[in-house]
């Protein structure tokens, strides 16, 4: 199926999913959130919006002005976030290029001030932070978040949206597979009319 995509600023009349207000991982990988009839709405779909989607969430400045080249880089480090919990969600091996662009983004960045020498006053500590690597910072927070999560005890509630076609991610509160109300209301709907529709056995 090809998904007709929309791009949208702001986000949707839908609630984060749980666990997407704690870890800012899991508010990435549901930045592009497939909607009924092959919609998918990317809060990350243009420069401006990937800037939005940042500032809202003190990774970047209101005024870092994001080039396009930033927000593919956000993008496909989405992509490789959403490998990994796919990954986890499914018990499975991890793609090494999704492990390999978690850890170059972690080491983009240092970790710890660097020795810096002015000429007048001589040798300080400070961590670079120009306009320039707004975006290697950001990049670098989200990935150790990622790390974070799936490292953590959290990971155990980690799970996928049980309603098609929602492909937000989540963490599970009880028995709840559902990231909204109306994923749930979705849900228990097409499994009454799978019901409804069944054919009679003899």
């Amino acid at each position: 199926m090809r998904f007709m995509e929309e791009t949208m600023t702001a986000e949707p009349d839908l609630p984060p999913a749980p666990g997407a207000e704690q870890y800012l991982s899991l508010a990435l990988a549901n930045s592009a959130i497939a909607l009924p009839g092959g919609h998918i709405i990317d809060l990350l779909g243009t420069p401006a919006a990937t800037n939005q989607w940042l500032t809202e969430r003190d990774l970047a400045p209101l005024d870092a002005d994001m080039r396009e080249m930033c927000a593919t880089q956000l993008r496909s480090l989405r992509e490789q976030i959403r490998a990994l919990l796919a990954s986890r969600v499914a018990g499975l091996p991890a793609l090494p290029a999704a492990l390999t662009a978690i850890n170059d983004a972690l080491t983009r960045v240092p970790t710890a001030p660097l020795l810096q020498w002015d000429d007048k006053t001589g040798p300080y500590r400070a961590t670079p932070h120009p306009t320039t690597q707004v975006v290697d910072h950001a990049l670098a927070t989200l990935a150790a978040d990622a790390a974070d999560l799936l490292t953590g005890p959290d990971a155990e509630r980690l799970t996928a949206c049980g309603s098609d076609p929602c492909n937000r991610y989540l963490l599970r509160h009880g028995r709840r597979h559902w990231c909204s109300t109306r994923c749930g209301d979705r849900a228990r709907a097409a499994r009454a009319y799978a019901r409804r529709t069944r054919p009679e056995t003899a």
